[in-house]
Order: structure tokens, then C-alpha cells, then sequence
């Protein structure tokens, strides 16, 4: 049975793979873009009003509901036994990667080029990174699988093939091929965001999460014993 937990990765799939082509539909209706030019790339569908509006928009949600998978995940991986700072390296990388997509929505390359570059180089190469540790920690400590066998395959495929597009885009921007480069920049977030997405098979064994807080106590009074400050994740039975 699948709960809240396993449909956030789904619906942030889902509403980022969505929200950026409607964005891009937008540009070509409105001629923002003119595909008889080439391909464009996500940034300059998302430059000009009021495609931008919806665009920074979208990826600020997408951004929010990543934090709260990687943290849910974080949490997980804990329960798995993963070593604190092997956990927080990756958690860092997807958090990393969450404000680089906001800054992309934010900071639009036609007014903050350098901001906006930045943005990208933590969403795409952190993004990346993300998914390589968590995949290369659970075949080197053979950590649980949950679902059938191909979602292993299927992941690490996914790993590959946006390691191989980001370097073809990178390339093939550096040889002012742009249209080429584009075409592998959607291509890399679309696999990315079906990357998160995949997180729904791990989530499907939990049935919920809880919030524990510690107080600052005062010592004049009397001192009970509270929850330490995480989320837990509860597993289903």
C-alpha cells in the first residue's frame, strides 16, 4: 500500500516534466521563441513574461518538494545504517541541487546571467552527483532494493545517461552548436526529474513520518525526556 510519502516524488515528477513544457508551449505561441532558429534552450522559453512568472513558479514548488524528499530520504538511508557524514555528503548534494533549480527560476539568464549559470551548474552536476552516490553507496554496502530487480537497472541507466548528456551538452555548447546543447539540456532534466520520481518505489515502504522537537528547558523546572530533533520515518509493516 502506498502512502502520502511514495506519491511526492510522483507528483513532483510529474509537475515539473509538465510545468517546463507548458512553458516552452507558451514561448512558441507567444513567438518568445522562434524554433526556425533552432532549438531552445529551458532558459530562454522561461525568460519573458509571462512565461518567466510561470516558470519560476513551477521550479520553486519543484524545489520545495525536492527538499522534502531529500530529507525524507536522508532519514531513510539512516535507518539503513548509512554512515552520518557518507549521508550528509548526499543529502547536501540534493539540497544543493534543489536551490540551484530555484535560482534558475529566480535569476533569468536575460537579467542575471552569472546567478543564473550558477543555478544550473548546482541543479545539473549536483543533481547528477545526488543520484550517483545514493546508487554507488547501495551497490558497494548492498543496501535494501525495494520494488522488482529492473528498477536497479533502470536507475543506473538513468545515472549514465545524464552523466553522458551533460557532457554533450557542455561540449557541444563550447562548439556554438546551441540548438544540439539545448536538446541535451531538456533531455538531462526530464531524466533527472524521472530520477526523483523513481524514490516513489523506495517510499512504498513507509507509511508516514513524525516530527520530534527538544525544547531549551528551563532549569528551574522540572525536566521530562523528549524526542530528538528529526524526522523519523516510519516503516510499513
Amino acid at each position: 500500500m502506498w502512502s502520502y510519502l511514495s506519491l511526492l516524488p510522483v507528483i513532483l515528477a510529474l509537475w515539473a516534466i509538465a510545468g517546463i513544457w507548458l512553458v516552452f508551449a507558451i514561448a512558441v505561441a507567444n513567438r518568445s521563441v522562434d524554433l526556425k532558429k533552432g532549438f531552445p534552450f529551458i532558459s530562454n522559453c522561461g525568460s519573458y513574461a509571462p512565461q518567466s512568472c510561470i516558470f519560476g513558479q513551477i521550479l520553486n514548488t519543484g524545489a520545495a518538494l525536492a527538499i522534502w524528499i531529500c530529507i525524507v530520504r536522508y532519514h531513510q538511508l539512516r535507518d539503513w545504517g548509512v554512515k552520518k557524514w557518507q549521508n550528509q555528503l548526499i543529502l547536501w548534494a540534493g539540497l544543493l541541487c534543489a536551490l540551484g533549480t530555484s535560482i534558475v527560476g529566480n535569476f533569468q539568464e536575460k537579467n542575471q546571467k552569472g546567478a543564473h549559470m550558477a543555478g544550473a551548474f548546482l541543479a545539473f552536476i549536483l543533481g547528477n552527483l545526488y543520484f550517483w552516490l545514493q546508487f554507488l553507496l547501495s551497490w558497494i554496502k548492498g543496501l535494501p532494493q525495494p520494488g522488482p530487480r529492473w528498477v536497479k537497472l533502470l536507475r543506473l541507466s538513468f545515472c549514465v545517461i545524464s552523466t553522458i548528456l551533460i557532457v554533450a551538452m557542455i561540449v557541444l555548447y563550447s562548439q556554438r552548436m546551441r540548438s544540439a546543447s539545448a536538446a541535451c539540456e531538456w533531455a538531462v532534466a526530464m531524466v533527472l526529474f524521472l530520477l526523483f520520481g523513481l524514490f516513489a518505489v523506495d517510499f512504498s515502504r513507509l507509511r508516514g513520518c513524525t516530527l520530534h522537537l527538544q525544547p531549551n528547558l528551563d532549569a528551574s523546572l522540572p525536566q521530562a525526556t523528549f524526542g530528538s530533533p528529526h524526522i523519523q520515518a516510519s516503516q510499513a509493516l
